[in-house]
């Protein structure tokens, strides 16, 4: 103790002052590690090492939850209450490769796919686009290869070799329309091309799918190419301003492959039609879609607050409506709104632009900021087009938050909000994007902790400079 005493005695203000300034520098680089761990991954850095290797070292037991899974199609809506769904979904309205995402790139130098949904893209590919016979016939051989490329080129290559070798390869002509076309006129003479060569290939395999199992894996290949030939040529269609065409063919694809409702064909209608303003259409389309028994999405639900938002919408006053109350129609719209803001939170803010859209990815997460992006890209104009609808929306839609329990142990009219949607959204989304986060998170302790840590050895240090004498009675006294 007497050397100790002796040791304080002799420091000198200048060491007290080194001393605050050092400690501060390093409590600042902490602060800012944390801050930028707790923006990249949403977790203290120093919380998540403390749960992870010290608590275990002195006998605490961490109890994990069970990790979320998505439901299939046959549990009841019961068991749906209590399992969030953290599935990527294929989006029904993904962009064409070489005619829209590619000339986005030319133009802006972004990159709008991210390797992580490209990836899933080319698994897509690969699962309906090729089977086990694909061995017997060299140019499906090659398109097998060709799906597993990384590079463009060599896809691009891959296909016109595969055309050598067999002029009615449908699966070729599907993947120079995706990415070698650069407009959709290009890409509509490609996959008309493509489904010539896919109906005939299609009805062959009919023919002959019950004579083996290989017979009908190939018939479930060539269904899979014909059906997604005809889709992108009904989306040709859309974009090319023949809409009552594409409705035509949607709904002709819908009654000849009725099975095939998990590939939302539904919600490529939905936007056909909204753009032809039939809305008595699109009623019928949601009244047979937006069922308790079938899986919803932001198409469904906000398309059902459009429409019941535009039997009121015009004539509807925040003013007037808080004097006299809502009437029936009022209430039925903004129970609407709140439904879809509940499934989906982060798409109002991109109807009401208060975020600026960026395309939309080729997958999606339901309830997440990917699917908000995929729906506002396409329908921001429908909800423009109905006078006062954005206003009742605007009006109402924060409304919702406060009808939900948080923390979201529990939802209102769906199951709890997912809690893996922020890191599934951000290998989706290009990274110039600003990933909508639902609910905010509240800073860690240790980010509080280390901040004020850093303000107060600055402000020792500050007062060091200034009074030294003061400072080393201070201290010397502690």
């Amino acid at each position: 103790l007497f050397t100790v005493t002796v040791f304080l005695s002799t420091l000198t203000p200048k060491f007290y002052f080194a001393l605050t300034v050092t400690s501060s520098f390093i409590s600042g680089l902490i602060f800012v590690f944390e801050w930028w761990h707790f923006r990249k991954y949403g977790t203290s850095f120093i919380e998540q090492v403390s749960v992870s290797h010290l608590r275990p070292l002195i006998g605490g037991v961490e109890s994990s939850p069970a990790a979320p899974a998505a439901f299939s199609a046959g549990e009841s809506e019961s068991s749906r209450q209590s399992m969030p769904e953290c599935k990527v979904w294929r989006n029904p309205l993904n962009l064409f490769r070489g005619a829209e995402y590619s000339r986005y790139m030319w133009v802006t130098g972004k990159e709008p796919l991210t390797y992580y949904d490209m990836n899933l893209s080319a698994q897509d590919h690969q699962n309906f686009f090729t089977c086990d016979t694909d061995a017997l016939r060299p140019s499906d051989t090659v398109m097998q290869k060709a799906w597993r490329e990384r590079n463009p080129q060599a896809r691009i290559k891959a296909a016109y070799q595969a055309l050598e070798l067999n002029n009615d390869c449908a699966t070729a002509y599907v993947l120079l329309a995706e990415e070698e076309a650069t407009t959709i006129v290009d890409a509509e003479r490609y996959f008309k091309q493509a489904l010539k060569a896919g109906e005939m290939i299609y009805r062959k395999s009919q023919n002959c799918h019950s004579q083996s199992p290989q017979h009908e894996a190939q018939l479930r290949r060539d269904t899979n190419v014909l059906v997604y030939v005809k889709r992108r040529l009904a989306m040709c269609a859309r974009k090319l301003g023949r809409i009552r065409e594409a409705v035509k063919m949607m709904r002709d694809l819908m009654k000849e492959f009725p099975l095939l409702s998990m590939l939302n064909i539904h919600e490529n209608l939905l936007e056909a039609l909204l753009e032809l303003q039939a809305y008595a259409d699109v009623q019928a389309v949601l009244a047979k879609y937006d069922d308790i028994s079938l899986p919803k999405s932001a198409a469904i639900c906000y398309t059902a607050a459009l429409l019941k938002a535009r039997a009121v919408s015009e004539r509807f006053s925040p003013e007037t409506a808080s004097k006299r109350g809502l009437s029936t129609a009022e209430i039925n719209a903004v129970e609407a709104i709140h439904r879809a803001v509940e499934f989906n939170p982060h798409v109002p803010k991109y109807l009401l632009e208060m975020k600026s859209l960026v395309l939309p990815p080729e997958h999606i997460l339901k309830r997440g900021d990917s699917e908000a992006v995929a729906y506002a890209f396409f329908h921001l104009q429908h909800w423009k087009r109905i006078e006062g609808a954005l206003n009742l929306l605007h009006c109402t839609w924060e409304g919702t938050f406060r009808m939900i329990p948080y923390p979201l142990e529990k939802g209102h009219l769906f199951y709890p909000y997912p809690s893996c949607t922020e890191t599934a959204d951000r290998e989706l989304l290009p990274t110039f994007h600003e990933v909508s986060v639902y609910p905010q998170k509240e800073l860690p302790f240790f980010i509080h902790f280390t901040a004020g840590l850093c303000s107060f050895s600055a402000m020792l240090a500050l007062l060091t400079h200034q009074f030294p004498e003061l400072m080393v009675i201070f201290a010397k006294s502690v």
